[in-house]
């Protein structure tokens, strides 16, 4: 199980194309910083949709996105930094991309 830490743009890193192309059912990623808002594309939500999705919910607050995220994204939760440790804790590996 492997928790994949998307942190840049998809314009600018092809981290989340990766990301996706080798995680597999039992993963999870979180986006945050730049990619925060990148992934709020249509694309990129059909590409997310049926994958566990976490948030920093500093990085979407930040960013003004709160709402965004909770209507492209209802069922990815947002956590602190807090969460975020734990998340790390819960699997095997964690690959930032």
């Amino acid at each position: 199980m492997i928790l994949h830490h998307i942190q840049s743009s998809t314009a600018q890193s092809a981290g989340l194309r990766l990301a996706l192309r080798y995680a597999s059912d039992l993963d999870a990623l979180i986006i945050s910083g730049d990619a925060t808002g990148s992934v709020l594309q249509a694309s990129w939500q059909t590409k997310l949709a049926g994958k566990s999705v976490y948030f920093l919910d500093e990085d979407v607050h930040a960013r003004g996105l709160t709402d965004l995220v909770a209507t492209r994204y209802p069922d990815a939760q947002l956590v602190d930094y807090s969460g975020w440790v734990q998340l790390s804790l819960m699997f095997d590996k964690v690959i930032t991309w």
